[in-house]
Formats: structure tokens, C-alpha cells, sequence
């Protein structure tokens, strides 16, 4: 859909601050309080005004700790307060469509945190359902509006590495290894969604079609080599049913080659490094952890004549929201950016990425980002397609 036409949209154009209610905003560490919290608060144009968490103790606790005063114990309740016109769902993927249904059904549009269903079949289910309400959406994945890649993007189309020869890919999962923390045990469990594949791969994934186009071919397998992880608290093996290894093969537009290896759990090595080789140059992106969504970047190059690589710098001009740290705020940094996107397309009209529907390259949208700036539910849905049409299962 087009999202100048929704009410959202005439709200943002008109001035007035978009009300924000989180879904999971917890008072103990929770994702929502390290990314979404801090984000909305550098970006001028939302206001948080309302969260709910799994019972309304909880939710008067976490209030009172990030200065809310609406709290709910449910999410239904939130959904209907009438000062809410977002509404995050920030909590484990088997939640995902039901919160988001309820969400829709109280006409508010929707931002999902990625994986945006537990499977292709629910986030099917949950795109049309957005559609058939024309409610404008945004999917959770975030790495595309990083200004890193934003710049990388540039790079590479203004031809720094000429013609894009391969691209290479090893990240760590981070979790999915051989330890797990106490509350972590559900990451573990294949039949919970939230995978090595879907999270840090398939974030990884959308990054660099972002910035090198969509894959044309692409073979994804699987292996199970570790089948449990220890308890840090307890020291107790906790069985491990989703798999721990993830590689990839593919081509790039054009016949560029892509390989792509995330393991679980964190290397001595190399936690994250993505190299793009070309006839002229070539880039390596960096980072301290294998989730390139939430992790600091930091891209080296080297062209031309130049045998060595050195430090690129991002452009002050691609960093919309100044109040955040790249390092100190990394989780936060791409989260901001994407609500600063997602403003951008209410403003002036952006249309969304699934819009035109048929193949996976227009739901997607080009390298450039489509027409629209941030990612929606049709592209979430493309995007599980897009690795669970092509995987090898154990």
C-alpha cells in the first residue's frame, strides 16, 4: 500500500508526534528497553506512551522505572488506548501473530520484530492481514538502515571496488553454542523460530542484499553439530534441537559469487567479517559480534594502485540520528534509523516494498532500497521465503 494515504501518515506530515506503544518493554534488560527504548528517544516526531508486559504488575514496575504512565497487563489493553498509534511488538516470535492481529484489529499500524513470523505460512498470514486493513507495517529488519550500509551501498554503485567479483561471509550466532544463559534456553528449541538461520544469517542476509542486490541463486544447508548446551547458571546440559551451522552458496546480480558461514556460539577468531572483492577494489566490513544489526561496524577499503586497506569513515551526511552512538548505542543506532526511515515514508508518500507483489526481487526491492526506506510485512514475508524455499535441513 501506499502510506501517504493512511491516517498515520497524515498525523506524521501534520507535525503532531506519533504515539508509541511497546509490547514487551520489560524493566529487566529486555531487548525493547536496550534498542526500541532508546531509539524512539532520539528521534524526534514519536512520543512512548503506553507498554505492556505479561501482567500489569510487571508493566506498573517497568513504567515507573522508564517514566510510562500508561501500563497494561495485556496487550489488547494497550492496543485500544486511544493515545497509541504504533504499536511495537517486541516479544518471542511464538507470540508474534497474535499480538500483532490484536494490534491490527484495534486499527494501529504495526512495527514487528524480526523473524516476523514463527515460519513462512504465519508471516503469510500476518501480511495479508495487515494489507486487507491497509495499515502501513515495518518488519524488524534493521540492518538495511544502518548508516554503514547506507554508505557501503554508495561504494559499491559508485564503483570504489569497479566490477563486484564475490562477496564473502563468516559470523558467529553468538548464541546456539556450547553454553546458554539461564532465560536463553527457547533460542535452542527449532520449533520456537528463532534459529541462527532466521535471526543473525537472515539479518545478515537482508544487510547485504541491501547493498549488493538480491541474490538470483542461493543454497542454504543446515547441520546440527553441537545437540545441547550447558546452563551457565546450573551446569546442566539443556537439549539443543535448532542447528548450529549455516551455509550458504549462491550469485548476486550480474554473477557475482556469494558464500556465506555463521556457527553458533563465539570464536577466538573472527566473529564477524564480510569482504566485497571487485576488478578495482576491494571493502571488509567488521564487527565484535556476528549480528550485523546490532552490532558497531567498521568498513576498510582499498582501490586503484593502493596495496593496503585503510579505515573508511561513514559521512556525517548518512547519520540521521545524531544523538545516538554507533558503539555506545549500537543496539539502539540501526533501530533509530529505521523509525527515522519509516517517518520518511510517511512524510512523503514512500510506497511500500511488497506493494506490487510477484516476484522476490520486487517484494524485496533493488539494492537501493525500493521505493520504500524501510522494510514492511510483505518484505518480512519475501525474506522467509527467500531462506526457508532453499535450505537443506539436517
Amino acid at each position: 500500500m501506499n502510506t501517504s494515504t493512511s491516517p498515520l501518515a497524515e498525523r506524521a506530515r501534520s507535525g503532531k508526534p506519533i504515539g508509541v506503544g511497546i509490547i514487551g518493554l520489560g524493566a529487566n534488560g529486555s531487548w525493547a528497553e536496550r534498542s526500541h527504548l532508546p531509539a524512539l528517544r532520539a528521534v524526534p516526531g514519536y512520543e512512548l506512551r503506553a507498554l505492556s508486559t505479561s501482567s500489569k504488575e510487571s508493566a506498573e514496575r517497568s513504567g515507573h522505572k522508564h517514566g510510562v504512565s500508561r501500563t497494561f497487563g495485556t496487550a489488547a489493553e494497550l492496543a485500544a488506548c486511544d493515545e497509541v498509534d504504533l504499536v511495537v511488538v517486541a516479544v518471542k516470535v511464538p507470540h508474534h501473530r497474535e499480538l500483532v492481529r490484536t494490534a491490527l484489529d484495534a486499527g494501529k499500524s504495526v512495527l514487528c520484530e524480526w523473524p516476523l513470523g514463527n515460519g513462512l505460512a504465519e508471516a503469510e498470514d500476518m501480511a495479508r492481514y495487515a494489507h486487507d486493513r491497509a495499515m502501513p507495517t515495518v518488519v524488524g529488519l534493521q540492518a538495511r538502515s544502518h548508516p554503514a550500509l547506507a554508505y557501503l551501498r554508495d561504494l559499491v554503485a559508485d564503483g570504489y571496488v569497479g566490477e563486484v567479483l564475490s562477496t564473502t561471509v563468516v559470523g558467529s550466532g553468538g548464541a546456539w553454542g556450547g553454553a546458554v544463559g539461564p532465560g536463553d534456553h527457547h533460542v535452542l528449541d527449532a520449533a520456537n523460530g528463532m534459529m541462527l538461520l532466521t535471526i543473525p544469517f537472515a539479518h545478515t542476509l537482508d544487510g547485504l542484499a541491501s547493498v549488493l542486490g538480491e541474490p538470483e541463486e542461493l543454497r542454504i544447508d543446515l547441520a546440527s553439530r553441537r545437540t545441547s548446551a550447558v546452563d551457565t547458571g546450573t551446569g546442566r546440559p539443556v537439549p539443543m534441537t535448532a542447528p548450529d551451522q549455516v551455509v550458504a552458496s549462491g550469485r548476486l546480480p550480474g554473477g557475482a559469487v556469494l558464500a556465506a558461514h555463521y556457527r553458533g556460539g563465539v570464536s577466538r577468531g573472527t566473529n564477524f567479517r564480510w569482504e566485497i572483492n571487485g576488478t578495482e577494489g576491494d571493502l571488509v566490513v567488521t564487527a565484535p559480534i556476528g549480528h550485523l544489526q546490532l552490532s558497531p561496524i567498521t568498513i576498510e577499503g582499498s582501490c586503484g594502485s593502493d596495496t593496503g586497506l585503510v579505515p573508511l569513515t561513514v559521512p556525517e551526511s548518512y547519520v540521521r540520528v545524531p544523538g545516538l552512538d554507533p558503539r555506545a548505542d549500537a543496539p539502539a543506532y540501526a533501530v533509530a534509523h529505521a523509525y527515522q526511515r519509516f517517518l520518511d515514508d510517511l512524510r512523503e508518500g514512500g510506497t511500500s516494498s511488497g506493494a506490487s507483489g510477484g516476484a522476490l526481487g520486487s517484494a524485496l526491492g533493488s539494492a537501493s532500497g525500493g521505493a520504500s526506506r524501510v522494510p514492511d510485512f510483505e518484505h518480512g514475508v519475501a525474506r522467509h521465503r527467500s531462506i526457508e524455499s532453499v535450505v537443506t535441513t539436517p
